[in-house]
């Protein structure tokens, strides 16, 4: 299912540029298709597995810095509603990802269809990356915001919500903490999703 979702996501490759890729399996599918297909592109990416995949293949990678343009990335999650918000709460790395999500033109996730949900629920934790001295502060203001709140490491920060009324609400009030530098819900991010089923793959877009 993830070759299909990687082969179908070949398609909106351009054929030079620079664009973006995360991390995961599927990502590394879509790697060997871009050299395959002889895509003459370069790639900016926060994985450092995605680097190592794209140095074998022999596709460039520049640092984000450097990327003056991204036509298109492509990235996974771990859930996403039917509105296109989404969780990238397993990496760690959503900052670096939401960087390169919000500089592309146009942001795609690649997914299964148990990963699509009609409301983002609360089986997943919406990670905080904070600056590590205001893990404390940060911590007890989620608990205001009603969250249970475990620390993954000095940098991160999951928080467990009972439910969610207001996904933008939360995702301002997340950020207007003082410490949080940025949270794993992607709040009106991606414009398209490709969904590979059983059934073969369907689009979403917003």
């Amino acid at each position: 299912m993830k070759r299909l979702c990687a082969k179908e996501a070949l398609k909106l490759v351009p054929d030079h540029g620079t664009i973006g890729l995360g991390g995961g399996e599927t990502i590394s599918y879509l790697c060997e298709y871009i050299k395959e297909a002889g895509k003459d592109v370069e790639a900016v990416t926060p994985s450092d597995q995605t680097k190592k995949v794209c140095k074998q293949l022999g596709i460039t990678v520049i640092d984000t810095n450097d990327a003056k343009e991204v036509k298109i990335a492509f990235d996974g999650c771990d859930e996403v509603d039917q509105n296109l918000n989404a969780y990238k709460s397993g990496g760690g790395i959503h900052t670096k990802e939401k960087i390169i999500a919000k500089m592309a033109q146009e942001y795609v996730l690649l997914v299964d269809e148990t990963k699509v949900v009609e409301e983002l629920d609360c089986k997943v934790p919406v990670v905080l990356e904070v600056v590590p001295e205001a893990a404390s502060y940060v911590t007890g203001e989620a608990q205001k915001l009603g969250a249970r709140v475990k620390e993954r490491d000095e940098k991160l920060l999951e928080l467990y919500f009972e439910e969610i009324k207001d996904l933008r609400q939360l995702d301002q009030d997340l950020k207007q903490i003082t410490g949080v530098i940025e949270t794993s819900l992607f709040y009106q991010v991606a414009s398209k999703a490709v969904v590979a089923g059983t059934d073969g793959i369907r689009i979403m877009q917003r």
